[in-house]
């Protein structure tokens, strides 16, 4: 079985169907009970964040006030505690102390005043309600928050049933409203959502069952926390390791199941820059290797096959390097230079795939559907059969492809539909 194989979700086509559900309207995702002055920045990135990505790096600096002068706490509580690492003395060490260290000498790498981990985790909660740790917090002009488990970061960083922000958390939002960048990859990222953020979930049980509000040990199911993560990203749901686990499915049927009309899907190595936070005129654009998606399920309806759940009509658009997205306006700004892909004549020869939940396959589809003018549908399959879910991607209203040079492909107005195989 395929690394990573329990960690994706599928998405398929549309059939015939019994009976049409239209999803309710509602709002983007919105910060639970949180407000912003505009002035801060957010760098959101997809996981799997190479040291040597200079452009998402540099741009985490240069929003921290540049070489010389940023100074960035860096957050590791996601990870696990030195106690939970065998390899905690070693080299190959992954828990939050050596975690943190490991930021704080990269980014001096970057050219940054300075870098200092932040030593709250989970051996160290009350961490959080230290005044000698919100001091540190406060002299920072910008935060780095690593991967793991987003949940450790609610259990860290919050407090109660109602979330309630710790003197560290409130202090992090004061940074942000007055002109700091907070970013994050992978779990660091998923944590600056806002309510129903996600918390775990795979193919077969997220599809066929839906998703469940609250944190499961088990991560095949598709849970979520009804109030969300720090709320400071409110422009729909965030999912990350997007397109290499294959978790478009997942995002369908989270947002789908809690009435959200758009989610933002980060790849890995990528990143979703959003300078004015909390204001009207937030602007959004896309750094790094492969690209960020946006899915708008405002025209979706949710389907019953013999009462197997499905959904079609959800619109798609890929965004990559040079890239902008005007979220009020739900409309893609294609990076000057970018050229428009016509599609080459012919019969559609875009081969179906059977393991199109994974490891960028819808992407392929997509890509194919884009330099094929004869394609107007293409098709796919998931590897998991309990059951199989099929895919179908389709030429929607206002279709268009973009290449640009060394970047992939950009594009929008790909229909996507999910239905049982």
């Amino acid at each position: 079985m395929p690394l990573n194989r329990l960690l994706t979700l599928g998405v398929g086509a549309c059939t015939a169907v019994a009976l049409s559900v239209p999803i309710a309207a509602a709002p983007a995702s919105a910060a639970p009970n949180h407000h912003h002055r505009t002035g801060g920045s957010l760098v959101l990135v997809g996981g799997a964040l190479a040291d040597d990505n200079a452009e998402i790096y540099g741009d985490i600096v240069r929003l921290a006030g540049g070489p010389g002068k940023a100074r960035i706490g860096i957050f590791t509580a996601a990870a696990p505690v030195p106690a939970e690492d065998p390899d905690a003395d070693t080299p190959d060490c992954n828990n939050s102390v050596c975690n943190g260290e490991y930021y704080a000498k990269l980014f001096k790498t970057y050219g940054v005043a300075d870098a200092q981990w932040i030593p709250i985790d989970l051996d160290h909660p009350k961490a959080a309600e230290d005044p000698k740790v919100v001091a540190q917090i406060s002299s920072m002009t910008g935060f780095f928050f690593g991967g793991g488990d987003q949940y450790r970061y609610v259990t860290t960083m919050t407090r109660g049933d109602a979330q309630r922000d710790t003197p560290a958390l409130a202090a992090v939002r004061r940074k942000l409203r007055d002109g700091a960048v907070v970013a994050g990859t992978s779990a660091g990222a998923q944590i600056m959502a806002g309510r129903d953020m996600i918390t775990g979930g795979s193919v077969d049980p997220g599809l066929r069952d839906g998703a469940k509000p609250g944190y499961f040990d088990d991560g095949d199911v598709l849970g979520y926390l009804p109030k969300g993560g720090f709320g400071f990203f409110t422009a729909g749901l965030l999912d990350t390791h997007f397109s290499r686990r294959g978790r478009e499915a997942r995002s369908i049927r989270l947002a789908a199941d809690t009435h959200h009309q758009r989610v933002f899907g980060l790849d890995e190595n990528t990143a979703l820059e959003v300078t004015g936070v909390g204001g009207r005129a937030q602007s959004l654009r896309v750094l790094g290797q492969r690209g960020v998606s946006v899915l708008d399920l405002r025209r979706a309806r949710v389907t019953d096959n013999a009462g197997v759940w499905g959904i079609e009509g959800v619109r798609w658009s890929r965004l990559t390097a040079g890239d902008a997205y005007r979220a009020n306006g739900w409309r893609p700004v294609f990076a000057a230079g970018k050229t428009p892909v016509t599609g080459a004549d012919g019969p559609c020869t875009v081969p179906p795939s059977d393991d199109v939940f994974y490891d960028y396959g819808l992407v392929g589809l997509a890509e194919g559907l884009a330099e094929q003018a004869g394609c107007e549908a293409v098709h796919g399959t998931s590897y998991e059969k309990d059951p199989q879910w099929a895919a179908e991607l389709t030429r929607g209203k206002g279709f268009a492809a973009y290449r640009g040079a060394g970047v992939p492909l950009s594009f929008t107005g790909v229909v996507i539909g999910i239905s049982p195989a």
